[in-house]
């Protein structure tokens, strides 16, 4: 599905979940008990099944621009798969409750239960990655360079970030080339004077290296 049927069917079903959402916001759990019921979640082999078989139904929408399994099929849109479960629930948080900003991401996760949004976070941390192929090795290697210079004692060595700190590796390119540049720039609604920080000495050239790196990454 192409960008445009993507947005027209998350209207469709903004319209459609509405008239649900300011009902099913009372008597919704702190965000400190969800996170409390993941944790709980993950230590239980059949709560951690269950939990994947409830988001495999619950994330047909998701799928439309996240893609199957959480490997996006559009180059703007990323990717959830493999991302640590903790770190997708507390995005959740934000969306939930404004601290990031998006109407279609904010109108779908109202309509979320607090168990379907465990659920989402357990199952999307459960799926593998799909890389991008390296195609140009010697912007890769530079890339490389770039990232262990500027990323890694963040984002880990593997790029594969921690609880509070997102997974890089195998993002979409062109999303992480879009990011950096709104960090670098200070554009866009995710500032962050620590990613500014880092992000400002990088060109558009060490950016398209950066990106190309980390898409490869597995």
């Amino acid at each position: 599905m192409n960008k445009t049927g993507c947005l027209f069917l998350l209207g469709f079903c903004l319209l459609a979940t509405s008239m649900f959402a300011a009902a099913a916001d009372k008597g919704r759990l702190s965000e400190a008990a969800l996170d409390e019921r993941l944790n709980a979640v993950r230590q239980d082999a059949k709560a951690t099944e269950a939990a994947i078989k409830t988001a495999q139904k619950v994330t047909f929408f998701c799928a439309n621009c996240h893609g199957e399994g959480g490997n996006s099929n559009l180059p703007e849109v990323p990717n959830l798969a493999g991302q640590n479960s903790s770190y997708l629930l507390e995005q959740i948080h934000k969306f939930g409750d404004g601290r990031r900003r998006n109407e279609f991401m904010q109108g779908l996760i109202k309509a979320l239960s607090d168990e379907e949004k465990v659920s989402v976070s357990v199952y999307y941390a459960s799926m593998n990655v799909k890389p991008a192929p390296v195609v140009n090795q010697a912007l890769a290697a530079r890339g490389r360079g770039l990232f262990f210079k500027i990323c890694q004692r963040c984002h880990g060595e593997a790029g594969r970030g921690s609880e509070k700190i997102a997974r890089l590796a195998g993002q979409k390119f062109e999303y992480v080339t879009s990011s950096l540049k709104r960090y670098r720039d200070g554009t866009g609604e995710r500032l962050d004077p620590f990613m500014a920080a880092n992000t400002k000495v990088l060109t558009d050239a060490d950016i398209i290296a950066l990106a190309t790196y980390i898409s490869t990454m597995e």
